[in-house]
């Protein structure tokens, strides 16, 4: 995507062909830095504590992880022991594991002396399938959006509300909930974005407001608890957000917070999508309430705040009680029922079984 007219993507190979170069997203909104991977452990680091997000980017991470665990040692012991290393970093999103699994049966069936090789090959073309999938599900958004834009009148846009970043930098490019809203805005259609703050981490308020702005996109930055509010007066077409991990049911997980916008949206008749590639879907579950590990971070996420002071500084300070306990569940779970539709680089989807099978026969047979 465009950053203030230059394109960019999240993750890339280095000018010396072997480190990689990813964007800080805790950096944002205050500054715009790239940081060099050049070992697995400096890919762990980076997805431990959140300079790569989303998904879909944090599976492209771990795949050059490996590539990078491959050019130190390139042994069966090194491979099992990056991927391990990998794997524990964040329990949620099902790409890292996706990615992980796909690096280790794909690098045990090529001779040591060539993994190296193979595992970069692999990491960006894990990337370029990224780019490709979500293309694809802006495609198919894009034709939800202008379906309710022909409903208004001219020049009226379609308000679509959105919760925490499953934008371009939590993927490799375009993202897979704002992918819809960066071609309808390219072509013609115009929106305007309702961006949820998010808290704790403040990822609505931080990066996609950032990325929005950077790339011309009418949008407002509210607080996480107006979207059932605006709902109630019509001031919402619809919700379009992206998922973390999706069962094979339709069950969607995604950044703590959503399954109340899904209910607010159903009382009050508003369409509530999730954007999501086909490696988020897990095959292998069934309830996502019962079998979706929720991730537990850090109560400093709550009890503290970074901002920019009036003098230019940023500064870290704290917003709770002292002595209050602090609870940081990451995640949550919004049952099928609530999901209007399933947007795919296959179509739209109904949130059933039935229907995600049909789409994906050949997952379903790898997981059975």
């Amino acid at each position: 995507m465009n950053v203030d007219g230059k394109k960019y993507r999240t993750i890339w190979l280095a000018a010396d062909g072997a480190s990689v170069e990813i964007i800080d997203q805790t950096k944002f909104p205050y500054a715009f830095e790239i940081v060099k991977l050049h070992t697995m452990e400096d890919a762990a680091h980076a997805i431990r504590v959140m300079q790569v997000r989303g998904a879909p980017l944090i599976g492209a991470t771990a795949a050059y992880g490996v590539a990078l665990a491959m050019r130190a040692d390139p042994s069966d012991a090194s491979l099992h022991a990056a991927c391990s290393a990998l794997l524990e970093t964040r329990p949620t999103a099902v790409n890292l594991h996706w990615a992980l699994d796909l690096a280790r049966k794909s690098l045990l069936q090529v001779a040591p002396e060539n993994r190296a090789a193979a595992a970069y090959t692999l990491a960006a073309d894990i990337c370029d399938e990224d780019i490709a999938i979500n293309m694809a599900i802006g495609m198919h958004g894009m034709e939800l959006i202008a379906e309710i834009a022909r409903t208004k009148r001219e020049g009226e846009p379609v308000n679509i509300l959105t919760h925490c970043n499953a934008g371009w930098l939590a993927t490799v490019d375009w993202g897979t909930a704002t992918a819809p809203i960066y071609m309808c805005h390219e072509g013609g259609i115009p929106v305007h974005v309702w961006v949820d703050e998010t808290r704790p981490r403040n990822q609505g308020a931080f990066l996609t407001a950032w990325e929005l702005g950077h790339h011309g996109v009418p949008h407002t930055v509210i607080v996480d608890n107006a979207g059932g509010h605006l709902m109630q007066h019509g001031e919402v077409d619809m919700v379009i957000v992206g998922t973390d991990r999706t069962t094979a049911t339709g069950d969607v997980c995604n950044k703590i917070g959503t399954y109340l916008k899904a209910l607010a949206a159903k009382d009050c008749g508003v369409p509530f999508y999730v954007a999501l590639p086909s490696p988020t879907i897990d095959f292998s579950l069934s309830d996502g309430v019962r079998e979706i590990p929720i991730e537990e971070r850090g109560g400093a996420e709550v009890s503290r705040i970074t901002g920019k002071t009036d003098s230019g500084g940023v500064e870290t300070i704290s917003i709770v009680a002292e002595g209050s306990p602090v609870g940081n569940p990451a995640f949550d779970v919004t049952p099928a029922r609530l999901v209007s539709g399933l947007i795919t680089e296959r179509g739209v989807l109904a949130a059933n079984r039935k229907s995600i099978a049909e789409a994906f026969p050949e997952r379903v047979k790898i997981s059975a």
